[in-house]
């Protein structure tokens, strides 16, 4: 059927609308163009008539600002890949970032998560804290920070005179780099205590329990890059398509040289798509899965012979070698972690998959410096370097850091404190809420300083929330207020403290990714706003990095390397951790 229109004539006063129609419209159409052309033409010509055309211009480029443009090297902080990123800074502006392409590790690429780092350096209409804070009748109040450096130390004395050094708890973090971990570590050791820890307790104990009982070093024994020289990959407890994405870049080199990648996983995971072959177990069959594989490698005589009678201890008894075996924190997120742990390492001993060259045991950790934080950081049962904390250990150390060993033991309650573990991250709830009778030291704990560590990753929340209710002191040292922060602030009027941070992007030091690789973050020498850090500051700040750059930095493309400036020693520990490594 067609429709005629039988006269073009108008009411008076006609709209824009109705001539633009008119005119479009021929004299005769069928229902099928009629329907079309109302439906376009009209919706145009409706939203024609409402545009601002006064307002609308011509789109331009913005004028370039000028200024000095500097590009600094730094690392992504959202996982222990270790991608390196360069940050285009202008006018002390950070304005764009592109992938590192000569990097070993990220080839030029990076994940989602790493391509929007640039708003972690943000100040401005952001949650960064900008002055210190004081809770002060249940209510936060901006303080100077002579005031909060004064309060709290003075505070932080009068705790230790009344009740000991151990009376204090200090939780450090992974997202510290080498040399902040490292005085971290010597700061609490000098205030005369052990009570330190941070993240990689929550995360990877059991990994570093696991493996450092199998072979003495508890890390990632081969590199990412390493992975190409795999002819299988088994990921079990690990989903690096999502955790790890830039990983996955070596995962899937190594198989298109041939590699065969078998997911084992409760879960059909993304890494599980890019599988060559997926095995589903239930959660908690972990142990009984790598046992199941160990009775076929010895029934089917695929375990490596020579290598277990030349490198393996306490094994009296391959096809697709050499393998190596990946996992996060699908192992070690489990009552029996380090058991499933060392299960893996036993298969990859039978294997004689340990120490070769596409071999051994890539263990994905979680934040940028997890690694080196538990290398040289503040843990509770360790000196830097894992040196333990027996009287040699403790000369050793004192003569590093140029004091008398006497006059260091003096600071602590006594030498059996001294060479005692302090409390752990995940158990200093008991060291507050406890008896004292049951705790192994002669006072409660009463402050607790939380220096780039959140606690909503564990669990006992109540508990903690009773504790932090409980304590004298609760200083948070952070960018940004946290859960901590917000749990205190509920059940507190007073005695909470908030200091401003630095982010990793605004500062320098080393980093060890998850494969032990050790890269230098340049500080990108933001002069941030005011309240955050002073002009005189700032200015102070570039200079010294001017100096450092005149004392021979390393150019771009050099390796970066641990700052010696800072302390000799850390390269020390560092190099004593990853001796211990190159034994095995």
């Amino acid at each position: 059927m067609l429709l005629t229109r039988k006269s073009t004539s108008v009411s008076a006063a006609p709209s824009r609308l109705t001539r633009n129609v008119a005119g479009m419209l021929g004299k005769t159409i069928d229902r099928r163009t009629f329907l079309q052309r109302s439906g376009i033409t009209l919706g145009a010509g409706a939203l024609a008539t409402q545009l601002p055309f006064n307002i609308v211009q011509k789109a331009e480029a913005a004028q370039d600002a000028g200024g000095k443009i500097e590009v600094k090297r730094t690392v992504c902080t959202h996982c222990s890949v270790g991608c390196a990123v360069d940050a285009v800074v202008q006018n002390g502006v950070w304005i764009r970032q592109e992938p590192v392409f000569d990097s070993p590790i990220n080839l030029g690429a990076y994940c989602t998560k790493g391509a929007a780092i640039r708003d972690h350096g943000s100040t401005h209409d952001s949650h960064r804290l900008k002055s210190p804070m004081k809770l002060a009748g249940g209510k936060w109040q901006k303080i100077s920070w002579d005031q909060a450096l004064k309060e709290v130390s003075e505070k932080l004395l009068a705790i230790r005179k009344e009740s000991g050094p151990d009376a204090t708890y200090w939780i450090g973090s992974s997202k510290h780099s080498n040399e902040n971990s490292y005085l971290l570590r010597k700061f609490v050791s000098m205030f005369g205590t052990n009570n330190t820890d941070h993240q990689a307790r929550i995360c990877h104990s059991t990994t570093v329990a696991g493996v450092a009982n199998t072979w003495g070093y508890g890390a990632m024994t081969n590199s990412y890059n390493d992975e190409q020289n795999s002819k299988c990959i088994l990921f079990f407890g690990s989903n690096a398509a999502e955790a790890h994405p830039v990983s996955m870049l070596h995962t899937l080199h190594a198989k298109e040289n041939g590699a065969k990648v078998i997911v084992v996983d409760p879960r059909f995971t993304r890494t599980a798509a890019r599988a060559d072959t997926y095995y589903r177990i239930r959660s908690g069959t972990d142990i009984a899965f790598l046992w199941g594989m160990l009775y076929h490698i010895f029934k089917n005589g695929w375990e490596d012979k020579d290598y277990i009678k030349a490198r393996v201890y306490g094994m009296d008894k391959a096809k697709n070698k050499p393998s190596t075996i990946v996992w996060a924190m699908g192992q070690t997120q489990h009552t029996n972690g380090t058991a499933i742990v060392r299960a893996s390492c036993i298969l990859q001993l039978a294997l004689g998959n340990v120490g070769v060259s596409g071999g051994g045991t890539n263990i994905y950790r979680g934040h940028d410096n997890v690694q080196g934080a538990t290398d040289i950081g503040p843990n509770p049962d360790s000196l830097p370097g894992y040196y333990g904390i027996p009287t040699g250990s403790w000369k050793y150390w004192s003569g590093v850091w140029g004091v008398d060993y006497e006059w260091l033991k003096g600071r602590f309650a006594s030498q059996a404190m001294m060479e005692k573990p302090g409390f752990t991250v995940s158990r200093w709830i008991d060291g507050v809420l406890e008896k004292n009778e049951l705790i192994d030291q002669d006072s409660n704990l009463r402050a607790v300083i939380f220096w780039g560590h959140s606690p909503n990753s564990q669990t006992r929340g109540k508990e903690m929330v009773e504790a932090m209710k409980k304590l004298d002191l609760l200083v948070v040292i952070d960018p940004v207020p946290t859960a901590t922060a917000a749990m205190a602030a509920m059940v507190r009027q007073d005695g909470v403290y908030l200091l401003p941070a630095a982010t990793n992007y605004e500062s320098s030091g080393s980093a060890t990714a998850s494969n032990r690789s050790i890269q230098w973050r340049e500080n990108r020498e933001v002069r941030l706003r005011q309240g955050i850090r002073g002009e005189d500051q700032a200015d102070e700040g570039q200079g010294r990095h001017a100096r450092a750059r005149q004392r021979g930095r390393p150019a771009r493309g050099q390796p970066r390397r641990v700052d010696h400036r800072l302390h000799g020693s850390i390269a020390r520990a560092a190099a004593s951790a990853h001796a211990q490594h190159a034994c095995v």
